[in-house]
């Protein structure tokens, strides 16, 4: 790490704890004795979603969250659960260093966590990714439920 005043580059950590979600340092110049903070990151790859159109598009979190959030809507699932569920698939795809993933690839691994949550949410989550056209859809999706 660079000293920002003088350059030099040898410093020592002073002190290291958590922030927000980051690694907060503050660190010392060995050369002039002058300290600063910086900040870690764990930098993921950006992971680009394949549509069903074949378009291309980045993986929009927050998109995720709405449509769990619209499937567990009066239902006693948790903001926090849902967000734990989005941080399971982000950090799934981080860890398995995947850059592309298809927008079936997603929709599987909520409806497979959402069948453990709450059956409900299953049946509407599923009805609107597998595109139910008639009554014969949701019997299938509810009978997957029972085994």
């Amino acid at each position: 790490m660079r000293c920002p005043f003088c350059g030099y580059e040898d410093t020592k950590v002073i002190d290291s704890r958590p922030a927000d979600g980051k690694k907060r340092r503050r660190r010392e110049c060995t050369n002039c004795q002058k300290r600063f903070t910086t900040f870690e990151v764990v930098e993921r790859p950006l992971l680009m979603v394949v549509k069903r159109d074949g378009s291309f598009e980045p993986f929009d979190r927050q998109k995720l969250i709405t449509g769990i959030c619209s499937a567990v809507k009066k239902r006693p699932v948790s903001v926090e659960t849902v967000s734990a569920l989005v941080d399971e698939i982000e950090n799934y795809y981080a860890n398995e260093m995947k850059t592309q993933v298809t927008s079936a690839e997603i929709g599987d691994m909520v409806l497979e966590r959402l069948k453990r949550i709450d059956p409900i949410a299953y049946v509407r989550f599923a009805s609107v990714y597998k595109d139910f056209t008639d009554v014969e859809g949701f019997i299938r999706a509810i009978r997957e439920l029972d085994g």
